[in-house]
């Protein structure tokens, strides 16, 4: 029998694709009609998706009871680009009316074996490490083991995107001995993380344990290799748009496109735009450009700052263009057979928002299925 899991905010269903043909979906949760209509076209017509609301939702809509909650909540008030807002804000704050159908499962002897919270970095930090308390004390106070780790898609996928994921683990539920270690890893733990546990109350402290996932091996993807040559959704600039964002470059990043070119090879570079003061001292909007083969962190693109820009060095070719929106799954580790929707913004704000389906896969090779197959095999002995 596969293991069953709900997921909420589910968005494109990027959890279901990083668990695999061995876990079901009882249950998924989105409040974007956008996002549901990905999720659906991408899961089988998707008939347990509930859209809706997550506040508004009744634990007389959830099915059954699942093995595992996963819960990527809105990042909007955590992230550093945000405004500070945290767990308090309108949009991180749904974290709030999920934990209270978590309780209300346990109250309803349907409490789930595990649940799995992603957010962004700045979820460890926001509000001086308050926020971080707050998610620790959730999980304390409602009887699970648990811990946290950063894991960034850069370990799997050419895109430097740092997450962090806590976990917890029902209390009655045995942990086996390879899926936690005695002290925080340099790789998992950074020391934000390290500092936001010693900050923790000792009642949390006490049900606290430190996740133990394997190093992966090196990645074999570069960014390159997925940058098409045809792309659909995006257009290759014109010289004229190309010399333009040439001509916002410092000598510095000029040297790099120039350097490029004299390798002679298929170069893939990110240029990312950032306001910076010249000799003067004036602020202008400068174009960096990067060459080592990695995307920055695919954010949604409001405003259109976030939209991603390449450029592509050929010898003495030079193109660029936005990233395009199968570049962009690409990215976050989607098959070439995912369903994109039709508009650009759509697609991207979709990846954006998403979690990088092989970091969820390992979080289920390292953790979600040792924990399963331990706990069956107690309950036949």
């Amino acid at each position: 029998m596969p293991h069953t899991y709900y997921d909420f905010f589910a968005g494109g269903g990027m959890a279901g694709f990083g668990l695999g043909s061995g876990w079901k979906c009882l249950f998924a949760n989105d409040i974007d009609a956008k996002k549901a209509a990905s999720y659906r076209a991408n899961h089988h017509g998707g008939k347990e998706l509930l859209l809706k609301d997550v506040a508004t939702v009744t634990p007389n809509e959830i099915p059954g009871s699942a093995d595992l909650v996963w819960a990527s909540f809105p990042c909007q008030d955590l992230s550093l680009a945000g405004k500070g807002a945290g767990l308090a804000g309108k949009r991180s704050g749904m974290f709030k009316p999920f934990w209270q159908l978590v309780r209300d499962l346990h109250a309803d002897g349907r409490g789930p074996k595990m649940v799995a919270v992603e957010n962004v970095y700045g979820a460890i930090t926001s509000n001086g490490g308050r926020d971080f308390a707050t998610l620790a004390a959730s999980f304390s106070g409602m009887g699970y083991r648990f811990g946290a780790v950063v894991v960034d898609a850069v370990h799997f996928l050419p895109q430097s995107r740092p997450r962090f994921f806590i976990i917890g683990i029902r209390g009655d539920l045995r942990i086996p001995d390879g899926c936690v270690q005695d002290a925080p890893s340099s790789v998992w733990h950074p020391p934000a993380l390290i500092e936001g546990h010693n900050m923790l109350s000792a009642t949390a402290k006490a049900r606290w344990v430190w996740w133990n996932l394997p190093v992966p091996a090196s990645r074999n993807v570069a960014l390159a290799d997925l940058i098409e040559d045809d792309p659909k959704g995006v257009k290759w600039h014109t010289k004229a748009e190309t010399k333009y964002l040439l001509d916002m470059m410092t000598d510095l990043n000029r040297k790099k496109v120039e350097a490029a070119k004299l390798l002679g090879t298929r170069k893939v570079g990110t240029i990312y735009r950032r306001t910076r003061p010249d000799a003067a001292g004036v602020k202008r909007q400068r174009a960096e450009v990067r060459f080592d083969d990695i995307a920055g962190c695919l954010r949604t693109p409001a405003g259109g700052s976030s939209r991603q820009t390449i450029m592509v060095v050929e010898g003495d070719k030079v193109r660029s263009r936005l990233l395009s929106p199968r570049e962009a799954v690409s990215l976050m580790g989607l098959p070439e057979s995912f369903i994109l929707p039709e508009r650009y913004n759509d697609a991207y704000k979709l990846a954006g928002d998403g979690v990088a389906v092989p970091v969820v896969r390992h979080l289920a090779d390292a953790v979600f299925e040792p924990i399963m197959k331990r706990n069956r095999l107690a309950l036949v002995a």
